[in-house]
C-alpha cells in the first residue's frame, strides 16, 4: 500500500497531529493495530520470556512486548548456565519507566512461586540448584528456588569441612530435606545427594575386607582419640593405640590430613560398616628387635614418657618401656609420689631389675645407682655417735627424724629430755626442725636406728640429790595445775610435784598457774626422777617455830614468884621446895604434851604423800 502514497506531498505534520490518515486511517487507528500485533503485559504479572543478550550487568529479556526487558545480571547468579535462548520467568515491574524501558526482575517472579515449588520439590525428593550465598553460624545460606535455605556444615559433604568460605559464591546442586512451614524456614542438603552413591560404594568394598589386608587409605579427620582414613568410600578408624608402638599423646604427631597412608585391617562390623585398621602393624614390634644381651643388672638410659602418683614409664628404646616403681626411686622409707622424683620428658639412667621378655614387662630402678646406706651402717653411725638430724613426723611415743635420705631412726618420748615430763613430743620440737642426737641401737634388718637427745648431757640427777635434800626449802613456780594437785617448775630446770593438801596456803587463799610459792622437799626419787614438794609444810613449821619463844617466857614467869627472904623459916623453905617440885612437874608434864604433838603432826604428812606419779 505503500507505493500510492504520494511522499513527496505527504503531510507529516498532519499526520503526526492525526489529522491526516496513512490509507484512510487515524493515528489512534494505525497505533491500536501495531499494538494487537504484540503481547499484552500487566504491571505484577508473572510471564516467561527469552534470553536475547547477557553481559556483566544486565540480561536482555524479550517477552514479546513492543520493547525488550532488562533484568539485572546478579539475579541469575544461582544459575551460572544461562545462555541466550533460555526461557526464564520475570516479573513485570513496570511497562514503561521514565525512560520507556520494560522493567523486569527474574528474582521476583522466583519469589513470587518460590514457596509451591519449594514444597513441591521436597514432595518430589527433587534434586533442586542452590545459589551459596554466604556463611552463617554452623553452616551456610543458600538461595533455592527463591527461597532463601540452610545448609548445615555437616551437610555439605560426607567428609568434613574445614573451610567453608571456598563454597561461597558457588552454585551446587542440593536436596531439600526439611521445611518448616510455620516459620517457612529451609534446610537442604548436598551431602544427602551423595550419601546413596556412596552406601552401594561401602557395601561392595565391605564385601571385599579381609582381616590382615593392607590398603592405602587417605586422612580424612584426626580426633584425640585416634585417625579417621578414607578407603574409597568408606571409613574406617586407626585408634591412638594402634598408631605407633610407642606412646603417642597427640595423633598429629604421627599423621596429617589428607596424607595417604598404608593400613591393615584389624577388625569390621560388616552390619555396622565399622572397620578398625592399623598403622604399627605394619612395622615389627620393637620388643623383637631389643638387644638380646641385655639383662638384669644392666645399667639402661631412658626418657620418661608418663607419670603418675606410684612410678614412672620410662622408655628404653623406640616402643620398649619399663617402670620405675616409687619404691624404687629413693633409699628413703618415706612415702612420696613419684612426681617428686622425675617429670616427663626427663633423660635418665636405671637399672633393670626385672626383664620378661615374653610378656613383654620390664621394671627398674634409680636407688640401685646409689650404693644401698644400710650396708655399713656400723661403720658410718656407730653406737654412741653424734649427728644432727631432720624431724619427719610424730607419733604419741616419739619422734622419727632422718640422718640421711634412707637413714631413718626413732627418739623414743622418754629419750627427750632427762628434767622435763613430755606429753606429746610436739612439747619439744616441730616437724621440719632439726635436731641433735646419739645413737643408742641399730637394727639392720628392719632398717631402723635407736636414737637419744638427753643422752647428749650428763645425767643431772645425779647432782641434783644434793642439792634438793629432804626438808630444803625452794622456790617454785606452778606450771600446772589438776584435781591431783600441781607442776612445780624449780631451779636447774627440773619439777617437781606437790599434792592438792600439801598446795594449801596459810591465808587459804586458792594457787594460781605462774604463781611463785616456797616449796619443802618431801620426797627425792633419782630413779623415778621424781620430786614431791609441799607449800603447807614451809607455813606450818614457821608456825611452831614463832610460837616457841611466847612457851618458854610463860615458864619462866610460873617459876619466879616474889618470896620474901627476910621472914623465911624452915617450914616456909620446906613448903616452898613442895610447891616448887609441884610446879616444876606441871610443867615437865606440859612441855611433853607439845612435843609429842608436833612428832605426831610431823609423822603425819609423811604417810599420805603419793606415790611415783
Amino acid at each position: 500500500m505503500a507505493e500510492n502514497i504520494d511522499l513527496q506531498n505527504f503531510d507529516w505534520e498532519a499526520y503526526e497531529n492525526g489529522d491526516v490518515t496513512k490509507v484512510g486511517q487515524t493515528k489512534e487507528e494505525l497505533t491500536a493495530k501495531y499494538d494487537n500485533t504484540l503481547n499484552a503485559v500487566k504491571q505484577g504479572e508473572v510471564v516467561k520470556g527469552i534470553v536475547k543478550a547477557i553481559n556483566k550487568r544486565e540480561v536482555i529479556v524479550s517477552v514479546g512486548f513492543k520493547s525488550d526487558g532488562i533484568v539485572p545480571a546478579a539475579e541469575f547468579r544461582y544459575n551460572p548456565d544461562l545462555k541466550v535462548g533460555d526461557e526464564v520467568e520475570v516479573y513485570v515491574v513496570t511497562p514503561e519507566d521514565k525512560n520507556g524501558q520494560l522493567e523486569l526482575s527474574h528474582k521476583q517472579a522466583r519469589a513470587a512461586q518460590s514457596w509451591d515449588r519449594v514444597n513441591e520439590a521436597l514432595a518430589n525428593e527433587e534434586i533442586v540448584k542452590g545459589f551459596i550465598k554466604c556463611r552463617t553460624k554452623g553452616g551456610m545460606i543458600v538461595d533455592v528456588l527463591g527461597t532463601e535455605a540452610f545448609l548445615p556444615g555437616s551437610q555439605i559433604d560426607v567428609k568434613p569441612i574445614r573451610d567453608y568460605d571456598v563454597f561461597v559464591g558457588k552454585t551446587m546442586e542440593f536436596k531439600i530435606v526439611k521445611i518448616n512451614q510455620e516459620f517457612r524456614n529451609v534446610v537442604v542438603s548436598h551431602k544427602a545427594l551423595i550419601e546413596a552413591e556412596l552406601e552401594a560404594q561401602k557395601k561392595e568394598i565391605v564385601s571385599r575386607l579381609e582381616k590382615g589386608q593392607v590398603l592405602e587409605g587417605t586422612v580424612k579427620n584426626i580426633t584425640n582419640y585416634g585417625v579417621f582414613v578414607d578407603l574409597g568410600g568408606v571409613d574406617g578408624l586407626i585408634h591412638i593405640t594402634d598408631l605407633s608402638w610407642g606412646r603417642v599423646s597427640d595423633p598429629k604427631e604421627i599423621v596429617a590430613l589428607d596424607q595417604k597412608i598404608n593400613v591393615v585391617i584389624l577388625d569390621f562390623d560388616e552390619e555396622k560398616k565399622r572397620i578398625a585398621l592399623g598403622l604399627k602393624q605394619l612395622t615389627p614390634h620393637p620388643w623383637d628387635a631389643l638387644d638380646p644381651n641385655l639383662k638384669v643388672g644392666d645399667t639402661v638410659k631412658g626418657t620418661v614418657v608418663v607419670m603418675a602418683d606410684y612410678g614412672a614409664f620410662v622408655e628404653v628404646a623406640p616402643g620398649v618401656e619399663g617402670l620405675v616403681h616409687v619404691s624404687e626411686m629413693s633409699w628413703s622409707q618415706h612415702l612420696r609420689s613419684a612426681k617428686d622424683f622425675l617429670k616427663v620428658g626427663d633423660e635418665i639412667e636405671a637399672v633393670i631389675l626385672t626383664l620378661d621378655r615374653d610378656e613383654r614387662k620390664m621394671s627398674l630402678g634409680i636407688k640401685q645407682l646409689k650404693a644401698d646406706p644400710w650396708e655399713n651402717i656400723e661403720e658410718r653411725y656407730p653406737i654412741g655417735s653424734k649427728h644432727t638430724a631432720r624431724v619427719r613426723n610424730f607419733t604419741t611415743f616419739g619422734v622419727f627424724v632422718e640422718i640421711e635420705e634412707g637413714i631413718d631412726g626413732l627418739i623414743h618420748i622418754s629419750d627427750l629430755s632427762w628434767t622435763k615430763k613430755i606429753k606429746h613430743p610436739n612439747e619439744f620440737t616441730q616437724i621440719g626442725a632439726n635436731l641433735d642426737v646419739v645413737v643408742l641401737e641399730i637394727d639392720k634388718e628392719n632398717r631402723r636406728l635407736s636414737l637419744g637427745h638427753k643422752q647428749l648431757e650428763d645425767n643431772p640427777w645425779d647432782g641434783l640429790e644434793n642439792i634438793f635434800s629432804i626438808d630444803s626449802i625452794h622456790e617454785g613456780t606452778i606450771a600446772e595445775l589438776s584435781d591431783k594437785g600441781a607442776v612445780i617448775s624449780l631451779d636447774y630446770g627440773v619439777e617437781g610435784f606437790c599434792t592438792t593438801r600439801h598446795l594449801q596456803k596459810e591465808d587459804k587463799s586458792p594457787v594460781a598457774v605462774g604463781e611463785k610459792l616456797n616449796f619443802k622437799v618431801i620426797e627425792f626419787n633419782k630413779d623415778a626422777k621424781r620430786i614431791l614438794l609441799s607449800h603447807l609444810r614451809t607455813w606450818e613449821a614457821q608456825k611452831e617455830d614463832d610460837t616457841k619463844p611466847a612457851r618458854k617466857n610463860a615458864k619462866k614467869e610460873v617459876a619466879a614468884p616474889v618470896i620474901s627472904v627476910e621472914k623465911t623459916t624452915l617450914g616456909d623453905l620446906s613448903a616452898l621446895a613442895a610447891l616448887k617440885a609441884e610446879m616444876d612437874a606441871a610443867d615437865s608434864k606440859k612441855a611433853a604434851k607439845p612435843a609429842k604433838a608436833a612428832k605426831a603432826k610431823k609423822a603425819e604428812p609423811e604417810a599420805e604423800e603419793p606415790k611415783a606419779e
